[in-house]
């Protein structure tokens, strides 16, 4: 995993750090609020959420950051449906994005996804420009109904 444009943000004041600590003393629910309305976050979210407040709390310095999942080769060839050797030369040229860690590969499962799209879209479009191409046929075969 790669980690993306971390945050630094320093400790609170020690009497914010008390006030944030009494708060947080017992509590299983966090619900924020985006722009006046409610949310109550998921599990996962939550726990993050909770485990921030938690650092701030005992007057911590905290970095958030977040990662990017990264394939290997192996992975994302698998997940995109084509060969390994495929998929190193679309690196090669280019095509796909890659990091190295050492000699290995690593690809963004964002990357695959989007390759993934396009080739989904280029395929929807290939089949609508030949349903059309049969309908033009069909239409100039058929003789005219009032000749």
């Amino acid at each position: 995993m790669a980690l993306i444009a971390p945050r630094m943000t320093g400790a609170l004041p020690p009497e914010d750090a008390a006030s944030l600590q009494r708060a947080l003393d017992g509590s299983e629910d966090v619900t924020v609020f985006v722009d006046g309305t409610v949310h109550r976050l998921p599990p996962l979210a939550r726990d993050a959420v909770v485990d921030l407040l938690a650092r701030f709390s005992r007057g911590e310095a905290v970095t958030v950051s977040s990662v990017e999942e990264m394939l290997t080769t192996s992975k994302a060839a698998e997940l995109a449906g084509i060969s390994h050797t495929y998929l190193r030369n679309m690196t090669d040229r280019g095509e796909i994005p890659v990091e190295y860690r050492g000699t290995h590969r690593r690809i963004p499962l964002a990357a695959i996804m989007a390759w993934l799209e396009k080739q989904k879209a280029e395929q929807q479009k290939l089949e609508q420009q030949k349903k059309e191409a049969r309908k033009k046929v069909g239409s100039a075969e058929d003789p005219d109904p009032e000749g």
